[in-house]
C-alpha cells in the first residue's frame, strides 16, 4: 500500500465480496469466447452510479468507454434502460434487462467519506444468469477517481471474458511537435484512454524509444546531449533520474530483463556490425550474446527470461531470430518476403509481434515463438514499433502516414478494432506499462 500511495497519491482498499449476497461461480453463458476474429461485442449496461454530485456519472462514463474501446463490450444507450436503479444493494428486475438486450449490468454509488476521501462500490450482475457475478468497494483519493474507474472496468473485463483486463495501465511515449528539420522530442506519459498527460522531460535533448520495466514504474530510453547517446533509467512518480551509460556505438535503446534487474542492448563495432550485450544494472557490467559480422539488434526477453527474440541481416536483409538467454542456440524464425524487424514478446509468451516492410507497406504483424502462425494484423504507409498490452490481447504501435506526423495505434491480435490513441501532438515510440500496483 505504501508504494501505491507514493505512486498514486491514493489510498486503495480493495475488500473482496463486501456486499450481502455470496458470489457465485460465473454461469457459462456470461463467458466471452473471444478468441476469433469473428466477434459481435457483447451488450452491457453501465448504469449511472448513485452519487450527490456529478461523481458518479463520471465514473460509469470511463468505465462505458474502457469496455467500448476493446472491441469486446458494447455499451446499451441509457435511453433504453426500462429499471431506474436507486438502490445498488437491490437485486435488479433481470427481466428489465433482458427485454433490451443486456448480458451484463453494472451498477454502483460513490460516497464521500469524513475525511475526504471517495468510497466507490459496484456490482457486475450477470442477467440471464440472474446472478451476481463480482461486488467490490474502493476507497480512493479524489483525484484518483479514474483509476478507481479503470480498476473496476479490469474486474468486468476479467469477469466476462475470463482474461485479465488492461485499463489500469499507462503509456510512455515520444510526443513530437515542430518543423520536420527541428523536431522537438519530449518524453510523455499518460493513461491508456489518453487522460491525465504529463511531460517527463523538458524537450532541450533528444529522447528515443523509451521502455518500461516489468517490475515497478520505471522506464529506460536513449537520450542525445550533442551527438553521444545516453542510457538512463527513470523512476516515473519521483522524475528521478540515474545515468546507466554513456555509449557512443549504441545503436538503439535498452529493454528490460522480466526481472527488472538486466537491461539488453546493441552496440556497433569498429567494423560496422552490432552485437548484443546484457547489463546487469547493479553491478553494471556487461556481457556479450551475439559475435557476428552482422547487425543484430532490437533484442526483447521471453515472459520467463529463457529466451531472447532479435533481428539481424546475417541472413542478407533483416529477420527475425530467437536464442538462449545466454547467447547459445541462435535460429532464424521468419521466412517470409520482405524485411522483419522491432520484434517484441508477448507478456503471455505465446506471440511475437513485428514490424514487417514488403512491397512499399510496413505491416504490423505477429507469429509464434517458432515463427509459425505468421499473421499480419494492420498495414500503412510507415507502421513501427509494436508494444504489447499486459495481458497481450492487444497491440499498440506508430503510425505516419504520407504527408503527416506519426500517431498511436491499438490493434486487437485478431486483427480487428484498430483505433488512434488520443494525443495533442504527434506520437511515436509508444510502451506500454505493466498493470499498477
Amino acid at each position: 500500500m505504501k508504494r501505491l500511495a507514493r505512486h498514486f497519491v491514493m489510498s486503495l482498499l480493495v475488500i473482496l465480496a463486501t456486499f450481502a449476497d455470496v458470489l457465485l461461480p460465473v454461469r457459462a453463458q456470461v463467458v466471452l469466447d473471444v478468441t476469433g476474429g469473428n466477434f459481435n461485442p457483447v451488450p452491457v449496461a453501465i448504469t449511472d452510479f448513485l452519487s450527490g454530485n456529478d461523481m458518479g456519472p463520471r465514473i460509469a462514463s470511463v468505465i462505458a468507454a474502457d469496455l467500448e474501446r476493446s472491441g469486446l463490450f458494447k455499451p446499451i444507450d441509457k435511453t433504453s434502460y426500462l429499471e431506474r436503479i436507486t438502490n445498488p444493494d437491490m437485486q435488479p428486475r433481470f427481466n428489465d434487462w433482458q427485454q433490451i438486450g443486456a448480458q451484463g449490468l453494472v451498477i454502483g454509488r460513490v460516497n464521500q467519506e469524513p475525511d475526504g476521501r471517495l468510497r466507490v462500490e459496484f456490482r457486475l450482475w450477470d442477467i440471464y444468469g440472474s446472478r451476481q457475478l463480482e461486488g467490490r468497494q474502493f476507497y480512493a483519493t479524489q483525484e484518483s477517481w479514474r483509476r478507481v474507474a479503470h480498476i473496476i472496468a479490469d474486474v468486468v473485463y476479467q469477469k466476462m471474458t475470463g482474461e485479465k483486463g488492461y485499463f489500469d495501465t499507462r503509456i510512455v511515449f515520444i510526443d513530437e511537435t515542430g518543423p520536420r528539420n527541428a523536431r522537438i522530442k519530449r518524453l510523455a506519459i499518460m493513461d491508456q484512454d489518453g487522460a491525465n498527460l504529463r511531460y517527463l522531460s523538458d524537450g532541450q535533448e533528444i529522447v528515443l524509444t523509451p521502455r518500461f520495466s516489468p517490475t515497478r514504474q520505471e522506464i529506460t530510453y536513449m537520450a542525445f546531449t550533442g551527438n553521444t547517446p545516453r542510457v538512463y533509467l527513470q523512476q516515473i512518480e519521483v522524475a528521478q533520474r540515474e545515468l546507466v551509460g554513456t555509449f557512443p556505438n549504441m545503436t538503439i535503446a535498452p529493454r528490460f530483463s522480466p526481472d527488472g534487474q538486466k537491461v539488453i542492448m546493441s552496440l556497433l563495432q569498429d567494423n560496422g556490425s552490432a552485437n548484443i550485450y546484457a547489463m546487469d544494472l547493479r553491478s553494471r557490467t556487461t556481457t556479450r550474446l551475439t559475435s557476428t559480422l552482422a547487425i543484430d539488434t532490437a533484442a526483447s526477453y521471453s515472459p520467463d527470461g529463457s529466451r531472447i527474440v532479435f533481428e539481424s541481416d546475417q541472413g542478407g536483409h533483416q529477420q527475425i531470430y530467437v536464442m538462449n538467454a545466454d547467447g547459445s542456440g541462435q535460429q532464424r524464425i521468419s521466412f517470409g518476403d520482405g524485411s522483419y524487424s522491432t520484434p517484441v514478446w508477448s507478456p503471455r509468451g505465446d506471440y511475437i509481434a513485428f514490424t514487417k516492410q514488403s512491397e512499399g507497406q510496413f505491416s504490423i504483424g505477429v507469429m509464434r515463438p517458432d515463427g509459425s502462425d505468421e499473421r499480419l494484423l494492420t498495414s500503412g504507409f510507415h507502421n513501427e514499433g509494436p508494444t504489447w498490452a499486459p495481458n497481450g490481447r492487444v497491440v499498440m504501435f506508430f503510425r505516419q502516414n504520407a504527408g503527416r506526423g506519426p500517431k498511436i495505434y491499438t490493434i486487437d491480435i485478431t486483427g480487428r478494432n484498430e483505433r488512434q490513441l488520443p494525443t495533442p501532438n504527434d506520437a511515436s515510440d509508444p510502451a506500454w506499462s505493466p498493470l499498477l500496483d
